[in-house]
């Protein structure tokens, strides 16, 4: 076990950064190195985060250490194989990647390094002695947590998605469907059945059902909130809702953030937590899996320490006993 994880973060600036930073802080075996960005490089981390105010007294960096055990990579898609092709690390130096440049087993590799699809519910084992790992996309990880336990029976068919997603789901670029007068009072869909997590969803599901070759027809939603996730798929089952139920306990039972509840879940619960709540009805042969996550911690930040525990040898759940927002 490693009792001091010295971290640095590339792309501190964004929703992502602050909020991975803002769990490190309270995170016993983290140890902030240094937290980049060029264009904030010499200023207070609270300038830009400004709860951090009294937190902590670390500025920006527009350095790169290697005295360092663990790099974390908070930059945008695309950006971050980039990024290690200009800037060469020590192989002893472990990595997370948030974006989504090694999530697809095509692509999960550079220089030396192979990344693993940091998904604990799924590559527990594979994590554990992972020297890179690339963090599963916020959608992707509310929707393939609410599937999985079918796939492990082979049960997946056609699936009907919908998903709702606050607006820090965008990241905090300005954009016309990001600023408030445009959410508030609003609901858009958006890249109806073309979203770029379904690649990652299809090739997680054919990792325990290897015949899976029916459509996840996924439409996501703009929400009029900040942040969270509700997601509701939809399929045919021949299972009564307490077989359905049996294996959903089952599945998880030793998964600390994955939560199967009978009683109807809603979004507040998993905000503010690293948690991941599941519900699920059945009328007559169709059953709507329910799964709500926070986007920025379980479907981001939050599981990328929970890897990094796993990495480091740390119990899973260290640092990362959140409260939810309740109301």
């Amino acid at each position: 076990m490693n009792s001091n994880i010295r971290i640095g973060i590339i792309g501190g600036a964004g929703y992502t950064g602050g909020e991975l930073i803002r769990v490190l802080l309270n995170h016993p075996n983290a140890q902030l190195i240094f937290v980049h960005s060029r264009s904030n490089a010499g200023k207070p981390l609270h300038h830009v985060h400004q709860d951090l105010l009294g937190e902590t007294d670390i500025l920006f960096s527009d350095k790169v250490s290697e005295d360092i055990d663990l790099l974390f990579l908070c930059l945008g898609h695309g950006e971050s194989s980039n990024f290690l092709k200009e800037n060469k690390f020590n192989d002893t130096i472990k990595i997370i990647d948030l974006a989504n440049d090694f999530r697809i087993k095509e692509h999960n590799k550079s220089g030396n390094k192979e990344f693993v699809y940091g998904l604990p519910e799924l590559n527990k084992e594979k994590i554990r002695s992972a020297h890179a790992v690339a963090n599963p996309g916020c959608f992707a990880t509310a929707i393939e947590l609410g599937l999985l336990p079918l796939a492990s029976k082979g049960l997946i068919n056609e699936v009907y998605t919908t998903g709702i997603t606050g607006s820090t789901g965008a990241g905090q670029s300005l954009s016309k469907t990001g600023h408030f007068s445009w959410r508030a009072n609003n609901i858009q869909a958006y890249k109806t059945l073309t979203h770029q997590h379904l690649a990652e969803i299809h090739q997680t599901l054919n990792q325990l059902q290897t015949n899976h070759d029916a459509n996840v027809n996924f439409v996501p939603w703009r929400g009029d909130f900040p942040r969270g996730i509700f997601v509701s798929s939809t399929m045919k089952s021949n299972l009564d809702l307490n077989e359905v139920n049996d294996l959903y306990d089952s599945f998880f039972k030793d998964h600390p953030f994955t939560i199967f509840s009978k009683e109807p879940i809603y979004m507040k619960q998993a905000v503010g937590t690293n948690k991941c709540f599941i519900n699920i009805e059945k009328t007559n042969d169709t059953i709507a899996i329910h799964s709500v996550i926070d986007n920025l911690l379980k479907g981001a930040s939050g599981q990328a320490v929970q890897n990094m525990n796993l990495m480091f040898g740390l119990e899973e759940t260290t640092g990362l006993h959140l409260k939810s927002i309740a109301f």
